[in-house]
């Protein structure tokens, strides 16, 4: 699945955990705390998002689309078109509720909270 800018190159997921994510005003909003993967088909469900907290210590977790993030290489980070406003109001999880349900739950509650269209239908 491409980026907005099209990007397709792979990379490891151990590069992108810990990646800084910005809004595209250049906030920092959060960081790439996971990917979650669908085994079945072999797609990326989504990226793991936390913010808030500190050290882990209530932080959030958002399920933001993958390919809602556009890696920007001038900012060493990924950038989404979402406020800090947005991704507080969006579903928010805790690590275990992401696997819930097959990660399911929470993917649908993305991708409809955020207007994607669905990659599995």
């Amino acid at each position: 699945m491409t980026t907005l800018s099209g990007h397709t190159d792979a990379i490891t997921a151990s590069r992108v955990m810990g990646t800084n994510v910005y809004n595209t005003e250049g906030k920092q909003i959060g960081t790439i705390e996971d990917i979650m993967l669908e085994k079945m088909s072999n797609g990326i469900m989504f990226a793991v998002i936390g913010f808030g907290g500190f050290v882990g210590i209530g932080e959030k977790y958002h399920a933001v689309p993958w390919s809602m993030l556009d890696y920007d290489r001038s900012m060493g980070g990924y950038v989404v078109p979402l406020t800090r406003e947005q991704l507080e109001a969006a579903p928010a999880y805790d690590i275990n509720e992401l696997t819930r349900d097959d990660g399911h739950m929470a993917r649908d509650a993305s991708f409809a909270y955020y207007k994607v269209k669905p990659y599995w239908q």
